[in-house]
């Protein structure tokens, strides 16, 4: 065996002339017994004619039979872990001779990991002020808002008012609807706040608005499109109190001091799991840059192709295959390198530690985690078990609990400081 560079390895492989002899029978036999041939029964035409007329055939078939046990069975004598499929050059298959051919590929790596305990890493516990507090509250207290008409009068700063809305002109695919606006608010663009201010219900209005280009809509960015809007109903919008009968209102709770102690632990575990979500994303590049060692090409395409699929799946939605996109993949491969690198080396190395720390997903992780998304399908959780299953992702679930445990024990073993 020869060393190429990296995880790359390359052997020469001989296949004895016995085994191929045997192969070839074997093979030869098998064809006379499929092949028609024009006055023969099937298995009854003479070997070396089946030999004469499927020379090809028999030669391909004899190569599948062989090179890939050959090639298994000298990388497993050398205890080789094997990643993704050989390459095959060099080969010579003749007449009365070994076959003989030289197999590229790549390993696994074998690395030892450097100290990971006790890594210093940047995190403090995070505290919740009561200003925070109150705009959670308020935000939940604009949940519950309640929307009373009134009568009619002209239009003021402040108000809600239903319109119905139509498009003149500017789209290919006009617009007819009612819609709710808030006169004078930030996301109300001035056009629709300079025309409703002052007018009365029934009284429409034409008005061309200008939307930006970077506007939530695709239809609408960039575009000015002519309304005529007629304001319908005049609303004010009405908080309800902050007392307590607001707190038992929203569920198990007696007092509003109730609601607000939930509400204070409830913004601390949202910003307690950002800050450690940021701490260990340090320590995982703490730990790539304390560990020098190559990896397979393999593991880098592989990992690419999933980072593209899940940019693909944010922005064009589930089920969209990259493979029928046309999608430069020299230069996609360029750009996503170093990422997909550290994501690789990482994946390897949190590994790593699980087995020296004996880190594992549980069967009550996996079995909470399938019936929690047995619960988001509405499916009973056999028939969720069952897919996940059968599609892989079962395994990927445990192995996703198994590394989310990992970095959290490397979290918890770290030196943290301000």
């Amino acid at each position: 065996m020869s060393t190429v560079a990296d995880c790359k390895r390359s052997v020469e492989v001989e296949i004895p002339l016995e085994d191929v002899e045997r192969a070839k029978e074997r093979v030869t036999s098998s064809m006379r017994q499929r092949v028609r041939l024009p006055g023969f029964r099937p298995g009854k035409a003479p070997v070396s004619m089946i030999e004469s007329r499927f020379e090809g055939d028999i030669r391909n078939e004899v190569l599948e039979l062989l090179l890939p046990q050959a090639f298994r069975t000298r990388v497993e004598k050398e205890d080789l872990k094997v990643v993704g499929t050989p390459d095959i050059s060099e080969l010579q298959f003749e007449p009365g001779k070994p076959i003989r051919f030289k197999a590229d590929f790549e390993i696994a790596p074998e690395f030892e990991i450097a100290e990971y305990h006790g890594l210093p890493v940047r995190y403090e516990e995070p505290t919740v002020s009561d200003e925070e507090i109150a705009k959670r509250l308020d935000s939940m207290r604009e949940n519950k808002a309640e929307y009373v008409n009134l009568d009619p009068r002209p239009v003021e700063d402040k108000d809600f008012v239903v319109v119905e809305l139509a498009s003149l002109a500017g789209l290919a695919e006009p617009i007819a609807q009612d819609v709710q606006i808030e006169v004078g608010a930030a996301e109300t663009l001035a056009p629709f706040n300079e025309a409703l201010l002052g007018s009365s219900p029934g009284e429409a209005k034409e008005v061309d608005v200008t939307y930006p280009e970077d506007y939530g809509q695709e239809r609408l960015a960039g575009r000015t499109v002519r309304f005529r809007l007629t304001p319908k109903i005049i609303r004010r919008k009405e908080l309800p109190a902050l007392d307590d009968e607001f707190a038992r209102d929203l569920g198990d709770y007696q007092t509003l001091d109730e609601l607000k102690e939930t509400v204070k632990k409830t913004i601390f575990h949202e910003k307690q799991h950002a800050a450690q979500q940021e701490a260990k994303e340090a320590l995982i590049d703490r730990l790539v840059d304390a560990n020098d060692f190559p990896i397979p090409e393999a593991y880098v395409d592989r990992q690419i192709e999933n980072q593209v699929r899940m940019q693909i799946r944010d922005l064009a939605g589930p089920g969209v295959d990259p493979s029928t996109l046309k999608l430069d993949w020299a230069k996609i491969k360029e750009t996503q390198r170093d990422k997909a690198v550290r994501n690789v080396k990482a994946s390897l190395l949190l590994e790593k530690i699980s087995e020296r720390e004996a880190i594992r997903a549980t069967k009550d992780e996996v079995d909470r985690e399938v019936q929690r998304l047995a619960r988001q399908e509405r499916e009973a959780v056999p028939v969720t078990r069952a897919r996940l299953e059968k599609d892989g992702t079962l395994g990927r679930i445990a192995s996703h609990i198994q590394t989310e445990k990992t970095l959290q024990f490397v979290f918890d073993q770290a030196q943290k400081h301000a």
